[in-house]
């Protein structure tokens, strides 16, 4: 019975709870690619045909190899939703005129935000996983079964990228043209994480400015691991800790720009 369960384990529910429900519902409501045509054409398609553009490019330069661009594309794709679905799963509430009515909710604010980053994550990792895969099937490139764990690194990489999603849209409480931010940090992604230019090339600012991105140490430790040099929990733990400091900087955003605007929505209402 309900009744007999400890204050503290009816909280963990009523939290979980809010995290699957909650952010199934701001995902089917906030993000604008849920229709098939749009998620096939811009989280399939577009990905895969980056990767494409790239391997070509690649070989035509003579930087790196097929694998360089594979692996590193494979996880760097995982941006498209994590990046613009994080920034959607905030910033959409203010677009879409909900906002007053999430700020003045006394649900608690960690799961009832951080929630909205689950479908991102999952939808990051199946895009990586489907980019890949098609990948190799038009290719003729060939994965080592034991690099396999390192989808492990994506799914990492995807938190962190979907934390680092949430800090941009808490900036939408403020601004109001928060996707060419968005615009611009997918691009930066590009650049900088490795996945495509290989980072020994780039000047000490931009290597520098990496390490402090998502992705970047996720695209390294996949490319160690079909290498065959094992799967670098430095990396992973790295990643972690990216991963991390976007989610307090979310944190953080969020409670100085919802004490202007819940102050707002409160005026609206009454």
């Amino acid at each position: 019975m309900l009744y007999r369960i400890p204050h503290l384990a009816r909280r963990i529910v009523r939290a979980l709870r809010l995290v699957v429900i909650g952010g199934a519902l701001s995902y089917r409501a906030l993000f604008n690619w849920t229709t098939p045509p749009m998620f096939i054409g811009t989280l399939l398609v577009g990905p895969l045909l980056q990767l494409l553009f790239f391997v070509f490019l690649g070989r035509q330069l003579g930087v790196a190899d097929d694998h360089f661009y594979l692996l590193g594309n494979a996880v760097v794709t995982a941006s498209t939703a994590c990046v613009y679905g994080g920034t959607m799963a905030i910033a959409n509430e203010r677009r879409y005129g909900t906002l007053g009515a999430v700020l003045l909710s006394p649900r608690h604010r960690a799961p009832l935000w951080f929630g909205r980053a689950l479908p991102y994550v999952l939808n990051g990792f199946l895009i990586s996983v489907f980019t890949l895969t098609a990948a190799c099937l038009l290719l003729g490139l060939r994965v080592p079964v034991g690099s396999l764990p390192g989808l492990g690194a994506v799914l990492v990489a995807a938190a962190g990228c979907s934390a680092f999603g949430l800090a941009l849209g808490a900036l939408g409480l403020r601004f109001r043209d928060v996707f060419l931010v968005s615009n611009v940090a997918s691009s930066v992604l590009l650049l900088l994480t490795g996945a495509n230019v290989p980072r020994e090339t780039l000047p000490g600012w931009m290597r520098a400015f990496g390490d402090v991105l998502p992705l970047t140490h996720a695209a390294e430790a996949a490319r160690q691991l079909s290498a065959g040099g094992g799967l670098d929990r430095g990396r992973l733990g790295a990643e972690l800790a990216t991963g991390a400091g976007y989610a307090v900087l979310a944190v953080v955003l969020l409670a100085l720009f919802e004490r202007g605007s819940r102050r707002r929505a409160t005026l609206d209402v009454m």
